[in-house]
C-alpha cells in the first residue's frame, strides 16, 4: 500500500468544529494490529451526529469517524485473520474513540473483528452495516420469545420508525421469519414501500399519542421499538402476556413514562439492544443468518453509494429527517 491515502477528518481547535477530506499516512493509525483496505462503511445516524459537531461522542481531535466497516485484510499480526481475508467491523467504539471507516484504510483490535460470512461480500454486509445488524438483534429478540422462553408462538409484531435503517430491514427480517408485521410511520407516501419489504398492515405514527391507560387490549406479541420517547407509554400498555419490546433507538427522545403493571401483571419483557456491545459469538451467528433473511436486491432498491465529499452533503440530510433509505460510502470512489 502507499504510506498516504484520504480519509475523512474531523477536529475541534479552539472551539472551531471542522471536517475534511484529508491525506494521512499509515502512521497516523495506531489503534490495533489488523491493517484493513477499507471497502465500503456506512452512513448512520450517529455517524451524522459525529460529522455534524463531535456529537459530545469523539473526545480526541484530530480524528476519523465511521462506526463500521467492511474490508481486506492487508497486514495481521494475529493468528485469527490472515492477509486478504474479508473481514466485517460493527461497534465497539470504533469511530468514537478509535479511528473509524470514513477512510481507505484502518487499524484495529482484531478481537473486534469477525470473519465475512461466504455467502455475503463487503458490498452486502455494509448495505446492512449497523443499522442491519441492529435490526437483526431485534427480530432475534422477539423470537426468543418462542424459542428461548418456550412461549406461545409469535404472530403480530410492530415495528416503529418502520422506513429508517433499521426499522425498514427489521420489517423485512421479521417478514421472512413468517411475522405479521405492523409498520408505524408518519410518511403516508411510503405506505407501498412498507408493504413491498413485507409489511401486513401499515399504521399512523399518531394512534400512539396521548394519554395511556395501564393496560390496554394487547396487541402485540412482539414490538421492535427504534424511536423511544412517548409513545412507548402506550405501546407497553397494548403488549400481549409474556410480549417482548426490543428496545434499540432514541430519536424521539430518551425518557419514557410507564407504569409496572405491563411487567408485572403481562410478563412483557423489555429487552434492550446494544449493537455496539454485543459478543463475537453472537455476531458470528447473526451476520450468519443475514443471508437467510434478507432480500438484498430490495435493499439494493434503496441504497445510495457515496463519495467522501457525497458523505459530507448528505449527512445533514439524514440529521433533518430528509434523508430516505441506507447510504454506504465507498471511499475508493
Amino acid at each position: 500500500m502507499s504510506d498516504k491515502f484520504k480519509a475523512v477528518v474531523i477536529d475541534n481547535q479552539n472551539e472551531k468544529f471542522t471536517r475534511e477530506i484529508k491525506e494521512i499516512s499509515k502512521s497516523d493509525l495506531k489503534d490495533g494490529s489488523v491493517l484493513i483496505k477499507v471497502d465500503y462503511s456506512s452512513l448512520n445516524y450517529k455517524d451524522a451526529l459525529i460529522l455534524n459537531n463531535g456529537g459530545k461522542i469523539v473526545r480526541k481531535f484530530p480524528f476519523v469517524p465511521g462506526i463500521d466497516f467492511s474490508g481486506k485484510i492487508v497486514e495481521s499480526e494475529d493468528s485469527k485473520f490472515k492477509k486478504d481475508e474479508n473481514i466485517i467491523l460493527t461497534g465497539f467504539r470504533v469511530g468514537e474513540a478509535y479511528f473509524g471507516g470514513f477512510s481507505q484504510y484502518a487499524k484495529v483490535d482484531p478481537n473486534f473483528l469477525i470473519k465475512t460470512p461466504k455467502e455475503l461480500d463487503n458490498k452486502k454486509t455494509m448495505m446492512l452495516g449497523t443499522a442491519g445488524f441492529t435490526a437483526l438483534q431485534c427480530a432475534f429478540a422477539i423470537k426468543a420469545r418462542e424459542e428461548l422462553l418456550l412461549g406461545e408462538k409469535v404472530k403480530d409484531v410492530l415495528v416503529t420508525g418502520s422506513t429508517g435503517g433499521v426499522g425498514s430491514i427489521a420489517v423485512m427480517v421479521l417478514s421472512k421469519m413468517g411475522y405479521n408485521v405492523h409498520a408505524v410511520t408518519g410518511k403516508k407516501d411510503k405506505n407501498d414501500y412498507l408493504k413491498d419489504l413485507g409489511a401486513k398492515n401499515i399504521i399512523d405514527r399518531k394512534e400512539f399519542e396521548g394519554e395511556s391507560k395501564l393496560l390496554e387490549k394487547g396487541m402485540w406479541d412482539g414490538v421492535v421499538d427504534t424511536v423511544g420517547g412517548a409513545a412507548l407509554t402506550k405501546i407497553f400498555a397494548q403488549v400481549k402476556p409474556n410480549g417482548i419490546v426490543a428496545a434499540c433507538g432514541n430519536a424521539g427522545g430518551i425518557k419514557i413514562n410507564t407504569t409496572v403493571m405491563p411487567f408485572i401483571i403481562r410478563g412483557v419483557k423489555l429487552w434492550g439492544i446494544d449493537s455496539s456491545g454485543a459478543s463475537i459469538k453472537r455476531r458470528e451467528f447473526l451476520w450468519n443468518e443475514a443471508a437467510k433473511l434478507v432480500d438484498f436486491d430490495k435493499i439494493q432498491s434503496f441504497t445510495k453509494e457515496l463519495s467522501f465529499n457525497d458523505l459530507l452533503e448528505t449527512f445533514p440530510k439524514l440529521l433533518k429527517g430528509e434523508f430516505f433509505g441506507r447510504a454506504i460510502v465507498n471511499p475508493n470512489k
